[in-house]
Protein backbone atom coordinates (compact mmCIF):
# COMPACT_ATOMS: atom_id res chain seq x y z
CA UNK A 1 0.00 0.00 0.00
CA UNK A 2 1.41 3.76 -0.98
CA UNK A 3 2.45 5.46 2.05
CA UNK A 4 2.35 8.72 0.36
CA UNK A 5 -0.35 11.33 -0.85
CA UNK A 6 1.58 12.80 -3.68
CA UNK A 7 0.49 16.03 -6.18
CA UNK A 8 1.82 17.33 -9.56
CA UNK A 9 2.17 21.53 -9.31
CA UNK A 10 4.11 24.18 -10.24
CA UNK A 11 6.26 26.52 -7.92
CA UNK A 12 4.58 29.43 -7.21
CA UNK A 13 7.11 31.70 -5.12
CA UNK A 14 10.34 31.09 -3.56
CA UNK A 15 10.30 32.88 -0.61
CA UNK A 16 13.48 32.59 1.75
CA UNK A 17 13.21 28.90 3.10
CA UNK A 18 9.76 28.42 1.92
CA UNK A 19 8.78 27.14 -1.70
CA UNK A 20 5.04 28.16 -2.45
CA UNK A 21 3.74 25.47 -5.06
CA UNK A 22 0.43 25.34 -6.62
CA UNK A 23 -1.41 22.34 -7.53
CA UNK A 24 -4.73 21.16 -9.18
CA UNK A 25 -7.00 18.96 -6.80
CA UNK A 26 -9.42 17.34 -8.86
CA UNK A 27 -12.13 15.17 -7.84
CA UNK A 28 -12.68 11.54 -9.64
CA UNK A 29 -15.13 13.22 -11.67
CA UNK A 30 -12.96 16.00 -13.05
CA UNK A 31 -11.12 13.65 -15.55
CA UNK A 32 -13.98 12.13 -17.09
CA UNK A 33 -15.19 12.60 -20.79
CA UNK A 34 -18.31 14.08 -20.01
CA UNK A 35 -17.26 16.10 -17.10
CA UNK A 36 -17.55 19.28 -18.95
CA UNK A 37 -21.72 18.28 -19.42
CA UNK A 38 -21.92 17.19 -15.75
CA UNK A 39 -22.59 19.58 -12.72
CA UNK A 40 -20.68 17.20 -10.47
CA UNK A 41 -17.23 17.81 -12.04
CA UNK A 42 -14.79 20.33 -9.88
CA UNK A 43 -11.71 20.94 -8.93
CA UNK A 44 -9.53 23.52 -6.67
CA UNK A 45 -6.48 25.37 -6.74
CA UNK A 46 -4.23 25.40 -3.68
CA UNK A 47 -1.26 26.75 -2.76
CA UNK A 48 0.98 24.42 -0.60
CA UNK A 49 3.98 25.23 1.55
CA UNK A 50 7.30 23.12 1.26
CA UNK A 51 9.45 24.06 4.16
CA UNK A 52 13.23 22.67 4.96
CA UNK A 53 14.51 22.15 1.26
CA UNK A 54 16.96 23.65 -0.78
CA UNK A 55 15.96 26.31 -2.31
CA UNK A 56 18.62 27.57 -5.24
CA UNK A 57 17.54 23.42 -6.74
CA UNK A 58 14.22 25.07 -7.55
CA UNK A 59 12.99 27.89 -10.26
CA UNK A 60 9.89 29.53 -10.38
CA UNK A 61 7.63 28.15 -12.97
CA UNK A 62 9.17 24.39 -12.71
CA UNK A 63 7.02 21.27 -12.25
CA UNK A 64 7.23 19.65 -9.16
CA UNK A 65 5.64 16.68 -7.12
CA UNK A 66 4.65 17.10 -3.62
CA UNK A 67 4.19 14.64 -1.65
CA UNK A 68 2.95 14.00 2.39
CA UNK A 69 2.84 10.41 4.70
CA UNK A 70 -0.35 9.23 5.03
CA UNK A 71 0.05 9.96 8.66
CA UNK A 72 0.48 13.34 8.31
CA UNK A 73 -2.58 13.57 6.38
CA UNK A 74 -4.14 11.59 9.13
CA UNK A 75 -2.57 14.19 11.73
CA UNK A 76 -4.02 16.83 10.16
CA UNK A 77 -8.05 15.53 9.00
CA UNK A 78 -7.62 14.87 13.63
CA UNK A 79 -6.83 18.37 13.95
CA UNK A 80 -9.07 19.85 11.21
CA UNK A 81 -11.83 17.93 12.11
CA UNK A 82 -11.83 14.65 14.33
CA UNK A 83 -11.06 16.85 17.51
CA UNK A 84 -13.50 19.78 16.92
CA UNK A 85 -16.03 17.09 16.11
CA UNK A 86 -15.68 15.03 19.49
CA UNK A 87 -15.52 18.66 21.34
CA UNK A 88 -18.64 20.01 19.97
CA UNK A 89 -20.50 16.80 20.79
CA UNK A 90 -19.05 16.17 24.38
CA UNK A 91 -19.72 19.69 25.09
CA UNK A 92 -23.20 19.72 23.57
CA UNK A 93 -24.59 16.78 25.73
CA UNK A 94 -23.35 17.91 28.74
CA UNK A 95 -24.63 21.58 28.46
CA UNK A 96 -28.19 19.48 27.63
CA UNK A 97 -27.74 17.32 30.10
CA UNK A 98 -26.80 20.71 32.98
CA UNK A 99 -29.35 22.77 31.43
CA UNK A 100 -32.13 20.89 29.92
CA UNK A 101 -32.04 23.77 27.49
CA UNK A 102 -31.34 22.93 23.63
CA UNK A 103 -30.69 26.59 22.75
CA UNK A 104 -28.37 26.98 25.11
CA UNK A 105 -26.70 23.58 24.58
CA UNK A 106 -26.31 24.44 20.47
CA UNK A 107 -24.94 28.08 21.59
CA UNK A 108 -22.58 26.29 23.74
CA UNK A 109 -21.40 23.30 21.64
CA UNK A 110 -20.70 26.19 18.58
CA UNK A 111 -18.79 28.64 20.79
CA UNK A 112 -16.76 25.35 22.71
CA UNK A 113 -14.80 25.86 18.95
CA UNK A 114 -13.57 29.33 19.45
CA UNK A 115 -11.12 28.64 22.04
CA UNK A 116 -9.84 25.40 19.81
CA UNK A 117 -9.57 27.11 16.83
CA UNK A 118 -7.90 29.97 18.85
CA UNK A 119 -5.58 27.34 20.01
CA UNK A 120 -4.83 25.77 16.89
CA UNK A 121 -4.43 29.28 15.09
CA UNK A 122 -1.67 30.30 18.42
CA UNK A 123 0.40 27.04 17.87
CA UNK A 124 0.25 26.78 14.18
CA UNK A 125 4.79 27.29 14.16
CA UNK A 126 4.74 24.24 16.17
CA UNK A 127 1.91 22.26 13.78
CA UNK A 128 3.15 23.50 10.55
CA UNK A 129 6.33 22.04 11.38
CA UNK A 130 4.51 18.35 12.23
CA UNK A 131 2.38 18.61 9.18
CA UNK A 132 4.66 19.27 6.18
CA UNK A 133 4.85 18.58 2.23
CA UNK A 134 8.38 17.58 0.62
CA UNK A 135 9.48 17.71 -2.96
CA UNK A 136 10.49 14.48 -4.94
CA UNK A 137 13.51 14.79 -6.11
Amino acid sequence: MNQRISHAGVIERIEDDCIKVRIVQTSACAACKVAGHCNAAESKVKIVDVFGCDTAKYTTGQEVVVWASRDVANKALILGFGIPFLLLVVVLVTVLYITHNEGVAAMAAIESLLPYYFLLWWHRDRIQRGISFHIEE
